[in-house]
């Protein structure tokens, strides 16, 4: 059905293209509120990755692809987003509101500072790996492709990621690694 929806899109159908955006525009969504850690900016992400996935989309030779390419996209785009982000915030401070991604009920107030935390403290690519692995539940050579580097970087920035969320978690104090789950 994806693949027969991403044939028509192709061919100009928006339609079809708007149907992909409704099934992928939340997993999307999620994937770039947990790597920029920012509501506005995730959706700011999530719609440069879909305006350009419609205008490159008949470049697009293989639609069973798509995912995977617009997964690549919306990366990228997380990264524009972190850059751009970098460029303004040095003038202006913004006061950090919880977006529409939500609190995740499962885990306490003081778990999930602690998390917001050590998650802040990673690297855009070692967040972006971490996410696409342990939230979206890509396999390594999808990633890989996503992010635009080997399946070995991939490994080694998610075996970093998965150890300095540790060791941050470890250096808060509040409780010990084996308590709060980091996927």
């Amino acid at each position: 059905m994806r693949t027969r929806l991403v044939e028509r899109a192709k061919e100009g159908d928006d339609s079809a293209f708007t149907e992909l955006v409704d099934l992928d525009g939340n997993m999307c969504y999620a994937i770039a509120f947990r790597i920029l850690r920012d509501a506005e900016r995730a959706q700011d992400a999530v719609q440069q990755a879909f305006l350009l996935a419609w205008r490159e989309l008949p470049q697009l030779r293989d639609p069973e692809r798509f995912g995977p390419w617009l997964h690549r996209l919306l990366v990228n785009a997380c990264y524009d987003e972190l850059r751009r982000h970098r460029r303004w915030s040095t003038r202006i401070r913004a006061l950090p509101m919880e977006g529409p991604g939500g609190a995740d009920p499962m885990l306490s107030v003081e778990d999930r500072d602690m998390l917001e935390r050590a998650f802040a403290r990673l690297t855009p690519q070692h967040r972006a790996v971490f996410v696409l692995h342990h939230h979206a539940g890509l396999p390594l050579a999808e990633i890989a492709d996503a992010v635009g580097v080997p399946v070995g970087t991939v490994k080694s920035r998610l075996h970093h990621a998965t150890r300095a969320l540790r060791a941050a978690i470890a250096a808060d104090g509040r409780v010990d690694t084996g308590e709060v789950r980091l996927a």
